[in-house]
């Protein structure tokens, strides 16, 4: 790998481009921090694709995507006499020690469980008034879950056993089909909040990321249809012709071998 030296001299280089790029380039002149937020989300989910496939050359080249987005935000930020570069590096470098005081202080913890609640009670006593501040209102909606509950387990408002979570899991389930009996679409569409929001909370408990489960099936069942779409081209067969019988055998397929 390469030695710090070398490391500071690539991130130099970037630096040095991003000047260049800004100066000269049409396009790179033209960007503002708002035409960038959509680019940066993009980049964010190229990075989350590139970590579930466990493509490693993949996850090195949308690190270095995002990493040039961080860059190009700090210069349009050095422009404007707001922050550059080094003032992103400096606030990030000082709230992770304020942070971590089991590590730069006197505080000692015994667990993981300990550096989470001490995160978020030390956030509140740098002025924020409620622990959900720190999730944005714009993550998708199981992100946000998942989310929300860390944050406030890290405060002790928690289950203390898997087996309380699976149990409220299953009194969710109870209420929807209860308001599916009674055919009431807006209770229906509540109650079926409250099951996604129980069963992304146990699978905390389960250790388990909700969000690259569901990406994994998707990734899984994408193959799987796309490996019964070729049968069914191998066979002169178009999907809308065959029965559901005959996809089912190619499917059963499929799940042998995907």
């Amino acid at each position: 790998m390469n030695s710090r030296q070398n490391q500071l001299k690539a991130f130099d280089r970037l630096l040095t481009i991003m000047d260049e790029l800004r100066q000269k380039c049409p396009w790179d002149k033209k960007q503002t921090l708002q035409s960038l937020r959509h680019l940066t989300i993009e980049e964010t989910y190229e990075l989350g694709d590139a970590i579930l496939d466990n493509d490693l050359n993949e996850i090195k080249k949308e690190l270095g995507d995002l990493l040039l987005h961080i860059v190009f935000y700090s210069k349009i930020g050095s422009e404007t006499k707001d922050f550059d570069i080094a003032d992103v590096a400096n606030e990030i470098c000082d709230k992770l020690i304020h942070r971590h005081p089991h590590i730069y202080g006197d505080v000692v913890v015994e667990n993981e469980e300990d550096v989470k609640r001490n995160w978020e009670n030390l956030k509140l006593k740098e002025g924020k008034e409620s622990v959900l501040e720190g999730v944005p209102k714009s993550l998708p909606a199981m992100v946000k879950a998942s989310r929300i509950q860390d944050k406030v387990a890290g405060v002790g408002f928690d289950w203390e056993e898997p087996y309380q979570v699976f149990e409220k899991l299953k009194e969710e389930l109870d209420e929807l089909q209860y308001e599916i009996n009674v055919q009431d679409q807006d209770k229906i569409e509540s109650e079926f909040g409250d099951v996604l929001f129980s069963i992304i909370n146990y699978a905390r408990f389960l250790k388990v990321n909700p969000e690259d489960a569901l990406e994994r099936t998707n990734k899984k069942f994408i193959k799987r249809f796309q490996y019964l779409e070729s049968k069914a081209k191998e066979n002169n067969k178009d999907l809308v012709d065959m029965t559901l019988a005959e996809m089912d055998v190619f499917w059963e397929e499929a799940k042998n071998i995907i």
